[in-house]
């Protein structure tokens, strides 16, 4: 996969969602929902450097597929963030601008492995 635009893009969401999840943490002392972002936001990257090294193409699809599940789960806390007034227009935008990104990216690439596969 080498520095693809994926693991580019997944890493530097997880550094956003790492600078969201200290302010609101630090500034507003919530705690619940940013341990919820601060996991799936961060576990998206993670299991595309995991399917770099998957065993099998099957065992890369379901890495895939579970890193959109999580980047899915991610749009939900950002959205949940916004409405909750936890986070400003600006920093919502970023957010979700970021995330649909990813799961445009992993939708795609879940489609065309299911259809490589089934070839």
């Amino acid at each position: 996969m080498g520095d693809s635009i994926l693991k580019i893009k997944s890493y530097e969401f997880a550094l956003l969602v790492i600078q969201v999840v200290s302010k609101l943490q630090k500034e507003q002392k919530e705690y619940i929902l940013s341990r919820q972002i601060m996991r799936s936001g961060t576990a998206i990257g993670a299991l595309i450097r995991e399917a770099e090294f998957a065993q099998s193409k099957v065992d890369f699809i379901h890495k895939m597929s579970i890193a959109l599940k999580e980047a899915n789960e991610t749009f939900y806390w950002i959205s949940l963030l916004k409405d909750s007034h936890y986070i400003d227009n600006d920093v919502f935008v970023s957010m979700n601008t970021n995330c649909n990104e990813l799961i445009a990216l992993l939708v795609s690439i879940v489609k065309t492995s299911k259809k490589n596969l089934n070839s």
